[in-house]
């Protein structure tokens, strides 16, 4: 239609229409580039037998190579080099480690057995830890396979994140470090990671499983952390006094796990 004087009518509900599909086109995109050019990022730390150990492009991750199965006795404390540690003698029972957000601190000798697994442990400091950060760790290990996560107090930075033979301190868990080092390390199984040791794998027990050990270590009620001083007594790091372990590769080796005991390792 035109109006008098051969002028057509501004078509103004067509351009409001426009207006719109405009502004959701530019707030979906506003919305998931950000979450694509992440996910394109963390991508890149897939760990490939051209790139073995893509946390070597991490900055502040620690890498230490350390040997593999020795084991201690439930009573035992180990003096261990790190905090918290990442590698060296543990006990011969591993941390339940299926995704599991331990609201206590746990007994180290058992984390680090959970490591040699290829899981990856969490950890922050209760103390200093920003508001918000524990739910963010938590939406990162609740049901996620070969995960476990847990406070450690006393920790030098808010948040430390360990897998066998790594280390990432952190103060924010918004921080994308976070999720480039669980990609880089959470069941890496290339070798070629560790200078010196072609052969290593990133952890020592490939195919291991991470589900608890009926009446050896119960998730609800983990042993407690250590306390007090590491005692004169306590194995070094050199695995003097250790036992060697067996194999632990169950799910598909069909091979032997520790047994169960009576007494809960703690």
């Amino acid at each position: 239609m035109v109006k008098a004087g051969g002028r057509r009518p501004i078509p103004w509900m067509t351009i409001a229409a426009v207006v719109v599909v405009v502004a959701i086109v530019g707030g979906l995109a506003a919305y998931l580039a950000p979450k694509y050019i992440d996910r394109e990022e963390t991508q890149k730390f897939v760990p490939s037998a051209s790139n073995p150990d893509p946390s070597d492009d991490i900055p502040g991750v620690v890498k230490v190579f350390y040997p593999a199965g020795q084991h201690v006795s439930p009573t035992q404390r180990v003096a261990y080099d790190q905090s918290p540690p990442f590698g060296g003698p543990h006990d011969a029972v591993w941390a339940t480690c299926t995704g599991i957000v331990y609201p206590n601190p746990l007994r180290t000798e058992n984390a680090v057995h959970a490591l040699e697994h290829g899981s990856i442990w969490i950890t922050y400091n209760p103390q200093t830890v920003k508001a918000g950060d524990v739910d963010i760790l938590k939406s990162k290990v609740e049901g996620r396979p070969y995960t476990l996560m847990s406070p450690y107090p006393g920790l030098s930075t808010p948040i430390s994140l360990q897998s066998w033979g790594h280390q990432l301190k952190l103060d924010s868990a918004s921080d994308s470090r976070v999720d480039h080092f669980i990609t880089a390390l959470r069941r890496n199984s290339q070798t070629n990671v560790y200078p010196g040791q072609p052969q290593q794998s990133s952890y020592p027990e490939v195919g291991a499983e991470c589900a608890a050990i009926p009446g050896a270590f119960d998730p609800s009620n983990p042993p407690p952390a250590d306390s007090g001083p590491v005692p004169a007594n306590a194995v070094p790091m050199n695995g003097a006094g250790t036992q060697q372990a067996t194999d632990e590769t169950g799910a598909t080796g069909g091979a032997t796990v520790p047994a169960p005991t009576s007494t809960p390792a703690g």
